[in-house]
């Protein structure tokens, strides 16, 4: 036996290895034709060896092997604790869980007031490599785990990670790879001096890495791989079924994130998104995003600074009392070998571009910055009713920007800057007289740039 078995098999055995327990359910992969097959799968469920181990001594460690570990709930750390996983070990969440596969003690649902300042944070707990799926395994196909709550039963509401992280400080998030999964890859809510960085997404069908407010002074660096939806999303306002809270988001550092090349099915997308959280009670919190500093981010397509109201509720059940708020807005070393835009749709004080690589050609009607309102129409099935379609975006509001400054955007190896006028476009939307027959309906809204 070599050593490295020997190893192996000697901490395997060291976890609580009375609480595996062994069991028989289905799962669905497709074959190599793409289509679906139902295969019986045999194996262990390690929740209770791997929790007992954590609650032991504060630690766990999972070695790689040639098969993977089942999870069928959370993993539950407390403050102080620490998870590492071998870079090759993979975990996966048992057809019909539908939680998260690791998560904090103390979440919480916050949804229905602003955050208390007394909320308790569990603190300075890590977690370290591993391959996390929840066998998402085709765009249709979840194997049962839809969502990533909290928990089975009484989930705390809108927590929605593979890896959940609320009521934090301290935290730190690395060196994981996110494969085949539905929820966001790393969510994180009311959280404060945080870092995650390292992570890999593999075929992942949320965002990749999701913060909702209140957050504070965070680290998001070395995001790569191919989500189907935004590799990186602050959202201080939020759809309210997937918001466990809302706050303003402060301070956060996003850097060296790298979207995938042409030809790959991916988002390659950086959202931001403020607004005014109105609570059932008539209350209102404003949700600003400041101080955020991107940098050396390369063939993200969209960096969406945009208000979207909830279309999954109804844009008329859930949107923000007003467009938000965006200050001191950072972006440097862009990198676009393919081309991108940064879209405003929002007040912003503050919006710093920098040092911006253009490797594409460029067309006649290309600008980098685009400042106003959008308008594009969802249709539904093929052959919907007209009367039915809906308008995505808020095309009747308008936004100002000021305080802008744009240095740097150059050509390929290029030495000048490309004339502001060619980068910066400010929106005027005109409602659209041929609608239906044609869409996006279109608005009343505008960018104003004060200069």
């Amino acid at each position: 036996m070599k050593l490295s078995l020997i190893l192996l098999v000697a901490l395997l055995q060291s976890l609580h290895a009375a609480d595996v327990r062994t069991g028989t359910w289905t799962e669905k992969w497709p074959d190599k034709d793409g289509n679906l097959q139902t295969i019986s799968v045999t194996a262990e469920v390690w929740t209770e060896a791997f929790q007992a181990d954590l609650d032991a001594d504060g630690q766990l460690h999972i070695p790689a092997r040639e098969k993977p570990y089942y999870l069928d709930g959370p993993l539950v750390m407390k403050s102080g604790q620490k998870l590492t996983a071998d870079a090759k070990a993979e975990i996966r969440l048992k057809p019909g869980t539908s939680t998260c596969m690791v998560r904090n003690e103390h979440v919480a649902t916050l949804n229905t007031k602003p955050v208390p300042r007394d909320q308790p944070l569990d603190k300075n707990i890590s977690i370290e490599g591993g391959i996390w799926t929840t066998l998402a395994v085709t765009r249709a196909e979840s194997n049962g785990n839809a969502r990533g709550a909290s928990s089975k039963q009484n989930a705390a509401f809108g927590t929605h990670g593979v890896i959940l992280m609320q009521n934090v400080r301290g935290v730190s998030v690395k060196n994981v790879t996110i494969r085949q999964s539905r929820p966001f890859g790393v969510h994180l809510a009311n959280a404060h001096e945080f870092t995650v960085e390292n992570i890999t997404l593999e075929n992942h069908g949320r965002d990749g890495v999701h913060v909702n407010g209140p957050a504070s002074d965070g680290l998001i660096r070395g995001v790569r791989g191919d989500p189907h939806d935004d590799n990186v999303a602050l959202n201080a306002w939020e759809w309210k079924n997937y918001a466990p809270s809302y706050g303003p988001i402060e301070r956060i550092v996003i850097e060296d994130v790298t979207g995938v090349p042409d030809g790959v099915p991916a988002a390659n997308s950086i959202r931001l998104l403020p607004g005014v959280k109105r609570f059932d009670d008539g209350t209102t919190l404003d949700c600003p995003i400041s101080d955020i500093t991107l940098r050396r981010i390369t063939d993200i397509r969209e960096f969406k600074l945009y208000d979207q109201p909830n279309l999954e509720l109804g844009r008329g059940n859930d949107f923000s009392l007003g467009i938000g708020t965006l200050n001191d807005i950072r972006f440097e070393e862009l990198t676009f070998n393919h081309p991108g835009k940064i879209e405003v749709h929002a007040n912003t004080d503050g919006l710093t571009i920098q040092d911006v690589r253009v490797n594409h050609p460029i067309t006649p009607d290309w600008n980098l910055l685009a400042i106003g309102p959008k308008s594009a129409t969802y249709k539904g099935a093929p052959g919907s009713d007209p009367s039915r379609w809906t308008e995505i975006f808020s095309p009747d509001l308008d936004c100002t920007a000021r305080h802008m400054s744009i240095t740097g955007v150059r050509t390929r190896d290029s030495q000048a800057d490309l004339p502001i006028e060619q980068v910066v476009k400010v929106i005027e939307l005109k409602p659209n007289p041929d609608y239906p027959k044609t869409t996006p309906k279109g608005g009343t809204g505008k960018g104003i740039w004060i200069r």
